[in-house]
């Protein structure tokens, strides 16, 4: 007998998520993969491979197959994709597959057809695309399909995707290679510059998690962060505050916040009118930044609204276009 299922995939540079037709998360799990380089095969992928970073023996290599929200491997994200629908489903191997997939609003069209070709390698017979932000206004209720103006913000591991829809349209749109890794990155370039520290990425996030934000807040506090000197190789320490951590992020958000504008200003009046009155939506796992909805509010001067679980806004929108049967 031949069984069939429908998934909806939002493959993140930091995470993806898995949902099936009704909008249940299957598979919410960090986007890396363990590749043994003596046999080249992977060993495992999501939680147990993110573990292993930066502490596996020189035959074990973790992988994070999407850089900037597009395909850098293509072998470990079709890997990767396979192991995760393996385990969203407890189909054998006679299951058709039909899958829709996110993928970022800047992408060329060799990057989508990477992504398509990817899925397919996984296991999927079918597979159709559709734009991150309009999936992200779509998991979040907005009215994506009437003559009216939405506008999101989808803030993730690899990009910021900016979008204004309607009429099941993208009026306009910016994407900026700037996501929750790139202030990961921003923060442990920021220890290796002012403290002579070196740090790895995890470090970096754990910084941006427990002091980052992108306001004043209260209860704000310094930390202090251990690593390996750069003078001497030997380990050391430095004491951060949630001040200098702002400052830091903010050089980033400042650059998403020019392309908000720049896309604002692309928008006909009337959807303008429209977003005015409606605000801002804010998804994507980088919408949980402490103080970002304040700064943006602040700088951009419309109401923003962040669902609340803004990071599975994505997969949920492509379980609705399952539903809808738009794939």
């Amino acid at each position: 007998m031949i069984f069939s299922r429908e998934l909806g995939i939002d493959l993140g540079t930091s995470t993806t998520l898995l949902a099936d037709k009704r909008g249940h998360i299957l598979i919410n799990e960090p986007s890396v993969a363990a590749l043994d380089i003596k046999t080249k095969q992977v060993i495992t992928t999501g939680n147990d491979a993110k573990k292993m970073i930066g502490r596996t023996p020189g035959s074990i290599v973790p992988v994070m197959p999407i850089r900037g929200g597009v395909i850098a491997d293509f072998d470990m994200t079709a890997d990767m994709l396979h192991s995760f629908m393996q385990r969203s489903s407890k189909r054998n191997m006679f299951t058709k597959t039909s899958v829709v997939v996110s993928v970022p609003s800047g992408v060329t069209e060799v990057e989508r057809r990477a992504v398509e070709d990817a899925v397919r390698a996984a296991g999927a017979q079918d597979v159709e695309l559709i734009e991150a932000p309009m999936a992200a206004a779509l998991g979040a209720g907005l009215p994506v399909y009437e003559a009216t103006g939405s506008m999101i913000i989808d803030f993730g591991g690899g990009t910021c995707d900016i979008a204004v829809v309607t009429l099941g349209r993208v009026a306009s749109c910016n994407s900026v290679k700037i996501g929750g890794d790139a202030i990961n990155e921003a923060i442990v370039n920021y220890l290796k510059r002012e403290h002579g520290l070196l740090v790895g990425e995890k470090t970096g996030e754990d910084i941006k998690l427990k002091i980052g934000s992108a306001s004043e807040y209260d209860g704000e506090a310094a930390m202090e962060i251990k690593g390996r000197r750069i003078e001497d190789g030997l380990p050391g320490s430095a004491e951060i505050t949630s001040a200098d951590i702002r400052e830091v992020i903010n050089v980033l958000i400042d650059e998403i916040i020019a392309a908000v504008k720049e896309t604002l200003e692309a928008t006909l009046p009337d959807l303008a009118a429209d977003i005015l009155d409606r605000g801002i939506y804010l998804t994507g796992g980088g919408a949980r930044l402490r103080g970002l909805k304040e700064k943006l509010e602040r700088d951009i001067k419309i109401p923003v609204i962040v669902p609340n679980a803004p990071e599975t806004c994505v997969v949920l929108g492509t379980a609705v276009c399952l539903r809808r049967g738009i794939k």
